[in-house]
C-alpha cells in the first residue's frame, strides 16, 4: 500500500507543487480547498498522471474552525496512518497595522495559523503512537523578516513560525520530526498581476521539491528549518 500524506490548499502554487512531487514518487494524496470543481480536477488529473496513486479530497475552508475539524474526521475515516502532513493553507492580504480594514488580523490568524493548530492537534496522535510521520508547516520569510505593508500576515507569520519551533520541541521524543518551511517570493496567485517579472520569484516546484528532499533524509535527521529565496534576494 502506497504511504499517505495531508497537504492543505492541494490545488494552486505550492500545494499543487507538493501534490505532484509526492504523487510521482507513488504516495496517495488527501488534500482540501474550498472549490470542489478545482479539487476533482485535480483528482482526475494527477491519478491520469500516476498510475496506482490515489487522491482523497474534501471541499474545506479552513479558516473555519467547524470545517477544519470536519477535514480531520475526514482523514481519519480513511482509516490509513499519515505518515506526513503539510500545513500549507494561507491568505496574504497586504496592510499596515495602524491602517488595514477591520478584520484582517482575525482572518489570517484563522487562516494562516489556526487551520495549522487545529489540524495538527487532529492528526498527531497516530504518528505519536507509531514513533514515526513528520509535519511541515509552510511559514514565510516574513515570519522572521518584519516588513511595511506586512501588517497582520507578518504576525500571523511570526505565531506559525513560533507554534512550528514549540512542537518540534514536543515531538523529540516522540520520533515525530516538524520542519519550519520559510519561503521567500514564490510566483503564487498571491502574486497576480504584479509587473514584476517572473524571473524574479521561485518556481512553486523548487519548493516543493526541496520539501521532498527534506524528507527523504534519514529518520535519524531532522531539517529543522528550510529557508529559501529568490536568487537576487528578496522582493
Amino acid at each position: 500500500m502506497n504511504d499517505l500524506i495531508v497537504i492543505t490548499g492541494g490545488t494552486k502554487g505550492i500545494g499543487r507543487a507538493l501534490v505532484e512531487v509526492f504523487a510521482s514518487n507513488g504516495w496517495d494524496v488527501v488534500t482540501c480547498s474550498r472549490n470542489e470543481k478545482s479539487l476533482r480536477q485535480l483528482k482526475d488529473s494527477i491519478e491520469k498522471e500516476n498510475e496506482g496513486v490515489q487522491i482523497y479530497y474534501q471541499a474545506a475552508d479552513l479558516s473555519e474552525k467547524e470545517q477544519t475539524e470536519n477535514f480531520v474526521r475526514f482523514v481519519n475515516g480513511i482509516n490509513r496512518p499519515v505518515q506526513v502532513l503539510i500545513n500549507n493553507t494561507g491568505v496574504f492580504i497586504p496592510g499596515t497595522i495602524h491602517e488595514e480594514p477591520e478584520g484582517h488580523m482575525e482572518t489570517m490568524m484563522k487562516t494562516n495559523l489556526y487551520s495549522a493548530y487545529y489540524l495538527t492537534r487532529g492528526l498527531i496522535g497516530g504518528m505519536m503512537k507509531r514513533r514515526s510521520g513528520h509535519i511541515f508547516n509552510i511559514c514565510s520569510t516574513a515570519s522572521i523578516t518584519p516588513y511595511i505593508n506586512g501588517g497582520s500576515y507578518c504576525i500571523s507569520k511570526y505565531a506559525q513560525y513560533g507554534m512550528t519551533k514549540v512542537l518540534r520541541e514536543e515531538m523529540k521524543s516522540f520520533g515525530v520530526r516538524v520542519t519550519a518551511v520559510l519561503p521567500g517570493a514564490t510566483l503564487t496567485a498571491s502574486w497576480e498581476g504584479t509587473d514584476l517579472p517572473e524571473e524574479r520569484f521561485m518556481p512553486p516546484e523548487d519548493v516543493a521539491i526541496a520539501i521532498w528532499n527534506a524528507y527523504s533524509l534519514s529518520p535519524r535527521t531532522v531539517m529543522e528549518e528550510l529557508l529559501i529565496r529568490p536568487q537576487l534576494g528578496d522582493i
